[in-house]
């Protein structure tokens, strides 16, 4: 990936009259792209010039009474997409960046200062400084089928730069903001569909068109001229809401003072471990919203200005835009069959009926909606796995995810059975039975006894070789990997593997199979361990090679806090499962070497049955980890062993190793792939850029055979 040039594509403005019942004429503002394109719209420099002089005409035809009230639409697709983050992350002087944000403040200014009403109708998405514009007008409505409405700016590394920060918690109280700007980008950047945020009180109402709008902002304003709404609805924003003062004047501080002070305390302890993780977004949008409840809007913009103009001139930030503009064409990634088309699937066969097949089978029954027959050794095993699948669809029905006729379809689409001729009719069957070879390739061997000569063969192994598992079947050609992450259903990953003698055909339709899962797939090799496992199991085998040498497990712990990764070493290691943690990396250890260390404090705490974290359940990122089962390891001490900067060090050099390894192996076609799939697949922060922009920034890359990228692609140029 070359580092980023920019070329801004424009948007424009046309303006046109439209008449609001009650109101006369209204000068409608619609935001469309330059070349034509249905494109989603954002803002350059350029852009954001065309849309202040329409808001300034519309403004001088307000003073001279020609329009009663100013509306702002968008075109096509989209209401407005925000900033342009190309431009963000070409820019290479500070002054660029606060240029932009000054122009997004003086915009958002003119548009709260006109003196008729004004209106959004979001009729698409409107997310970062085009929701953040949507918010300076007087009203908002939306149209029912918008589902991407929020400020997703701390995902990228940035904050809400246009007034998102000063405005919104005005709007709906800071709680609900801090809902929009810091907790909603934290769930996996969730956004608000219309109702949402209507809930909310971001936008007023649901219409379902531009004219129901207008009819809309006529009545609400005629109301309001008659003696004030009957409700917060009516007014276009929930009880309390405030709008801003002109520049420079005093901004209203919402009532109740304690309940911002409340919101506000409520994220700080996240917003400082985020940034303690390197990604300092979050608590910068968090101190601006804090301070802004008793600055002017002059002097709330100015700090908005100042953090997202020092926020962009950083690493960390041009890390996090490589990483969505790298996310946004993930499909796009080389790897895939061209011209060749994908056999059809039109039933499915699942080896195995264990807890991994049985999340297969559902996710594969819901995604194609064809049937599925999972296939076990006995009736109580069979029995189990279909009574956890249908279990797992009751919950979803409560839940809300299915609706009762949906929930019924899955329920009649999986089943299960001991007899191996009832998978003879599949089209695609997964084998998903325990992790040895040997077993997996007695069951593909049995297989390939019993389904059809086109059925596709595919194997959900984390870590072994599928040339290996084929190679004594007839035919071969049919065999492809298919590692799904667990949880099936939550994980967006698939490292779809093609063999030494995978054909074209059934490549394609693996692919075609994770895209109908909606998942990304990445086009990986048959090498040990692929990308994901391969790599994690190398940290990991650093941190207990560490513990071996004499590392306290409290230095081995808080030495990875820096990475931010979503869990420490040790909760990760007993998620995974402390044998199975064992196995793969006997099994890497084998095939890759010795630098996957031998740990026989890892065997120990295998065969005691301890744990490497307390307390019950399945371990999350806050479960305590037990510095007792430190006494199990030391088999190698080191007169000096490593301290937390030490095993961090360590574990950077290796990582950076094994990339350059896996690459020059030809394990993926470039470092994107390394990021996307470590990002994808073993929540490796995004703000990092995934993993090669790390490396690269710390340095390891270089000490271990040379940056993975040019300067300037994920790092500051």
């Amino acid at each position: 990936m070359p580092a980023p040039s920019y070329t801004e594509r424009v948007t424009v403005v046309r303006p046109s009259d439209v008449e609001v019942p009650g109101l006369g004429t209204a000068a409608l503002l619609v935001l469309v792209a330059e070349d034509g394109s249905d494109r989603p719209c954002s803002l350059g420099p350029t852009g954001l010039a065309n849309l202040e002089a329409a808001v300034a005409e519309a403004g001088s035809r307000a003073a001279r009474g020609e329009v009663g009230a100013v509306v702002l639409t968008g075109g096509g697709r989209t209401f407005l997409a925000g900033a342009d983050l190309t431009m963000m992350r070409a820019a290479t002087t500070a002054d660029e960046v606060r240029a932009l944000a000054e122009a997004g403040h003086r915009l958002v200014a003119a548009i709260a200062d006109l003196p008729v009403p004004t209106l959004a109708h979001l009729n698409g998405a409107a997310l970062g400084g085009g929701l953040e514009i949507a918010l300076a007008c007087d009203h908002r409505t939306a149209a029912p089928g918008v589902r991407a409405i929020g400020l997703p700016e701390v995902t990228l590394g940035l904050l809400p730069g246009w007034g998102g920060c000063t405005v919104l918690p005005r709007l709906v109280g800071p709680d609900a903001a801090l809902t929009v700007i810091l907790d909603n980008p934290a769930r996996a950047n969730t956004l608000l569909d219309a109702a949402g945020a209507q809930r909310l009180g971001v936008v007023d109402v649901v219409v379902g068109s531009l004219e129901a709008a207008l009819e809309h902002l006529g009545a609400t304003v005629t109301a309001g001229r008659a003696g004030g709404p009957a409700t917060a609805e009516q007014a276009g924003g929930p009880a309390g809401a405030e709008s801003i003062a002109p520049a420079g004047g005093a901004v209203p501080v919402p009532a109740d003072e304690a309940a911002w002070s409340a919101a506000v305390g409520a994220r700080r302890e996240r917003a400082r471990a985020a940034a303690a993780g390197g990604a300092p977004a979050a608590a910068r949008a968090l101190g601006i919203v804090e301070a802004s409840r008793t600055r002017t809007r002059a002097e709330s913009f100015a700090a908005e200005d100042d953090g997202l103009t020092e926020l962009v001139m950083t690493d960390q930030c041009r890390a996090s835009l490589y990483a969505a503009d790298l996310l946004g064409h993930r499909t796009a990634r080389p790897g895939r069959p061209e011209g060749v088309e994908p056999r059809p699937v039109t039933s499915v066969g699942i080896a195995g009926a264990g807890l991994m097949a049985g999340q297969l089978a559902l996710l594969l029954a819901r995604s194609l909606r064809v049937p599925v027959t999972m296939r076990d050794l006995d009736d109580e095993r069979a029995a189990r796995g279909l009574a956890a699948v249908r279990a797992e669809i009751g919950r979803m029905r409560e839940r809300g995810r299915l609706d009762e006729a949906t929930a019924e379809e899955l329920t009649g689409l999986v089943t299960v059975t001991t007899d191996l001729t009832d998978l003879a009719g599949a089209d695609l069957v997964v084998e998903a039975v325990f992790e040895e070879l040997e077993v997996k390739r007695a069951v593909l061997s049995e297989l390939e006894g019993v389904v059809s000569p086109t059925a596709v063969l595919a194997t959900n192994t984390s870590a072994l070789s599928v040339t290996a598992m084929a190679e004594h079947l007839r035919h071969p050609e049919r065999v492809v990997g298919l590692h799904f992450f667990n949880p099936v259903a939550q994980m967006p990953l698939v490292e779809v593997v093609r063999a030494r003698r995978t054909d074209d055909p059934t490549y394609a339709t693996a692919f075609a199979v994770a895209d109908r899962c909606r998942k990304t797939s990445v086009a990986v090799a048959d090498a040990p361990g692929f990308v994901v496992n391969r790599l994690l199991v190398r940290l990991l085998g650093e941190v207990l090679g560490s513990l071996e040498e004499g590392t306290t497990v409290a230095e081995a712990d808080a030495a990875l806090v820096p990475m931010g990764l979503p869990m420490g070493p040790f909760q990760l290691l007993q998620l995974v499962g402390p044998a199975v943690a064992e196995h793969v990396l006997i099994t890497l250890r084998e095939q890759l070497g010795e630098r996957y260390p031998d740990s026989p404090g890892l065997r120990a705490v295998v065969a005691s049955g301890r744990a490497f974290v307390t307390g019950g359940g399945r371990p999350t990122a806050a479960s305590p980890v037990d510095p007792a089962v430190e006494e199990l390891f030391g088999s190698r001490r080191s007169p000096e062993p490593l301290d937390a900067a030490g095993v961090l060090r360590r574990v950077q050099l290796a990582l950076a190793e094994e990339t350059h390894l896996l690459l020059r192996e030809g394990v993926v076609s470039g470092a994107e792939d390394v990021d996307l799939a470590m990002i994808l697949g073993a929540g490796w922060p995004a703000h990092n850029g995934g993993l090669t922009p790390y490396l690269d920034r710390t340095g390891a890359a270089e000490e271990r055979g040379g940056r993975f990228h040019p300067r300037g692609v994920a790092d500051l140029p």
